[in-house]
């Protein structure tokens, strides 16, 4: 049987409370690799990636969680919340390391390659770093958006910053000099930023388009368009596909290569926040309006985490109802 007439049978990962609107990996690392959820429920999740069980929840924030962050090995997590405050946590304990006090909600965070710095994006219009090992010390500052900050990631060996923002542009600062040194202005707002994970492709969306630009010099590699008003893409780490999700509640998944749509399907009951494909590729998660995470199998029917491949006969028996994992 084709494995394309099978049918996607999502995980469904419930246990928040509000709407799921972002979703970070962790890299490989000795025990798998980690997904951690942020939520307007002010409580992110941290869960095996595979399989979406549930690993523990990041308690201490007084307001929503707008975004969140892994480091590559899984060891620490970042988020980014309306009680104006970037937390930094012990992502094996759960503990709370540092807080950073904004002076707005903070809708983004990120870590740089080594885990020594992060990057908060806030409603101040601000992009700041702070110095993990010198929590005291002044953050380095980038002013210059006139709107929010949406997302705001390292880039180009953590030398620079790019940043996306209600103000129609995503912008590229230089952490040597603290200044702008490339804009890309877009009739709409743009609402994500993915850099891809050879370090290669940057993706935006803005509006109902995804587009794919050179991280080294902004230069546009192409541009595709969407039936929907598209909030999240992420690019497959080989860069053969690219999977995104909106207003419509559908997960689209396109051919990277030509730009045509491979498949689309209802994904949740709510509109789509955030896509993301895991570090090797075998599947991509979704956070939804709907206030759940789903993930799905990049090849449908191949046996992978908790996803079991069938004889034909059986299928309707394993398969046909979706699997929930429960958070304890």
């Amino acid at each position: 049987m084709a494995a394309n007439n099978l049918r996607q049978i999502p995980l469904t990962c419930s246990g928040h409370t509000r709407p799921v609107v972002h979703l970070d990996f962790s890299d490989i690392c000795d025990s798998g690799y980690f997904l951690i959820s942020a939520c307007k429920d002010g409580s992110p999740m941290l869960r095996h990636g595979d399989t979406g069980d549930w690993v523990g929840t990041f308690e201490g924030h007084k307001g929503a969680v707008w975004g969140v962050a892994l480091n590559r090995n899984a060891t620490l997590a970042a988020s980014g919340a309306a009680d104006f405050t970037g937390k930094v946590w012990n992502a094996v304990s759960g503990a709370e390391i540092h807080s950073f006090q904004h002076k707005h909600i903070v809708k983004s965070v990120a870590f740089d390659n080594s885990s020594e710095n992060i990057v908060t994006g806030s409603n101040e219009k601000l992009v700041r770093v702070f110095n993990l090992e010198q929590p005291e010390a002044e953050p380095e500052l980038y002013m210059g958006h006139t709107g929010a900050i949406k997302r705001a990631l390292f880039c180009r060996d953590d030398k620079c910053i790019i940043s996306a923002a209600d103000d129609k542009t995503v912008r590229l600062w230089d952490r040597m000099t603290g200044i702008e040194v490339q804009r890309l202005q877009f009739p709409n707002n743009p609402n994500s930023l993915e850099i891809s994970h050879d370090n290669h492709v940057l993706t935006i969306t803005h509006g109902s388009t995804i587009s794919f630009w050179e991280i080294d010099t902004l230069k546009k590699l192409k541009e595709v368009k969407v039936p929907t008003n598209v909030a999240s893409a992420s690019l497959h780490p080989d860069k053969h596909v690219f999977v995104c999700g909106g207003e419509d509640f559908k997960m689209y998944k396109f051919d990277y290569i030509t730009g045509n749509e491979i498949e689309s399907f209802k994904g949740h009951f709510g509109p789509v926040h955030s896509v993301k494909f895991s570090p090797d590729g075998e599947l991509y998660a979704s956070g939804s309006e709907d206030g759940t995470l789903r993930l799905w199998q990049t090849t449908v029917g191949k046996t992978y985490g908790l996803w079991k491949c069938t004889e034909p006969s059986e299928l309707n028996n394993s398969l046909s109802s979706p699997r929930e994992v429960p958070a304890n």
